[in-house]
């Protein structure tokens, strides 16, 4: 038998698994307030539902052996847009929802084989409102919650964001043929490889540039229209932004703009953002999300309302970050009821149910003790608890 769990797999303590309570429950309230509905989309789903059409690639999903091609899901929007379009179909536009759970991926260990990574995840999506609109509700809720979470300014958290359409526009001059390996380039920021592409000379040295282009959201679009003229997407990211800087500023949140920015997977087809914050060790991903009509459209949404946005926030490394400067607070002691040769289990228990009925938290020994001294060593062999004696 083994007695390790699973590479990528986690056994999490009582005071981890109470923190991810805690930690589901402030962001629910957040969701709550915001007029969302919770959904609980299932762990297991069809391989082509979970592969987003090809958005998310095969060997990111773990494979369940079974009559049907079936796997875990990598993450929920995938599962969530389909019930959206199939079982609340008939549910009036915006749909607002919102779903806590487990997502697994699966990666190359590093020792060779298949590592499945285990995580616990908080999200909403947002159905039926297109562009700019939805992403202004998304990112304003998303302050709302990271507002909640009360992140210090140590973790200098930081909001990431791109646009498909603004790699769309790099794009556009490069001739077809050579369209994927400059994007590759750009997304990686690799110098050296787009040097080597063949292309015209000022139009690659304005490419090179754009490589360092990220910064400030105005600083950045200034310098796309200076390269590439007014574009109505310009407008609406301007526009995004105002509404983003006040709570953005009053948490001490940092707005990135980076139009050579994409996601790992291709899910999305419009804005896409990710919140990054420092730890001890190294800058960490808590919240990433995006627009995807795309995927809404197949999974056969009616016209006019095949719109799709949203984020989630990754639970398991925000306990982490929070617990580095605020260990968890320890809860009253729980008590621990014993009692003596001369009593009997049926008035312990009585003691038991009367602490519970004060809202204390109390354990029994269900063996008397010959003393309390005998008692007392059980109680803090277990665990530190507080002994109520019960000797009658």
């Amino acid at each position: 038998m083994a007695l390790q769990p699973a590479a990528g797999a986690k056994d999490l303590n009582p005071r981890q698994v109470e923190s991810n309570r805690k930690l589901s429950e402030q962001l629910a309230s957040v969701y709550r307030r915001w007029g969302y509905d919770e959904v609980s989309p299932p762990r297991v789903e069809r391989l082509d539902t979970l592969m987003a059409g090809g958005a998310i690639a095969s060997e990111d999903v773990v494979r369940l052996v079974a009559d049907e091609p079936l796997g875990l899901r990598p993450e929920m929007t995938a599962s969530i847009a389909r019930a959206a379009c199939t079982r609340l179909a008939s549910r009036p536009r915006p749909l607002r929802l919102w779903a806590s759970g487990t997502v697994f991926q699966s990666r190359a260990a590093d020792e060779g084989g298949q590592c499945i990574e285990e995580n616990l995840q908080s999200g909403v999506e947002l159905f039926g409102v297109a562009p700019i609109e939805a992403e202004m509700e998304l990112l304003s809720l998303l302050m709302a919650a990271v507002e909640r979470l009360d992140l210090q300014a140590q973790h200098q958290p930081r909001l990431l964001m791109g646009h498909t359409g603004l790699m769309d526009l790099l794009l556009s001059p490069v001739p077809y043929s050579k369209r994927d390996d400059v994007r590759t380039s750009l997304i990686r920021f690799d110098r050296l490889g787009l040097e080597a592409i063949s292309l015209a000379t000022d139009f690659k040295a304005t490419l090179l540039s754009l490589l360092d282009c990220r910064g400030t959201p105005n600083a950045v679009l200034d310098r796309l229209t200076s390269c590439f003229g007014d574009q109505p997407l310009f407008y609406d990211l301007h526009r995004l932004c105002r509404q983003l800087h006040g709570p953005a500023a009053a948490q001490g949140l940092r707005i990135q703009l980076d139009p050579t920015f994409q996601p790992r997977f291709e899910l999305y087809t419009g804005l896409v953002f990710q919140l990054v914050c420092d730890t001890n060790s190294a800058p960490v991903v808590v919240a990433r999300g995006g627009r995807y009509d795309e995927l809404v459209r197949r999974c056969g949404a009616r016209p006019g309302e095949d719109f799709g946005a949203g984020f989630s926030l990754a639970i398991d490394p925000i306990r982490e970050l929070l617990n580095e400067i605020d260990p968890p607070t320890p809860a009253s002691p729980t008590l621990m009821v014993a009692f003596s040769q001369q009593s009997t289990l049926e008035a312990a228990l009585k003691r038991q149910r009367w602490w519970h009925q004060q809202g204390r938290s109390a354990v029994i020994e269900l063996h008397p003790f010959n003393d309390r001294s005998q008692a007392e060593q059980q109680a803090n062999d277990q665990g530190g608890f507080l002994l109520d004696w019960v000797d009658l």
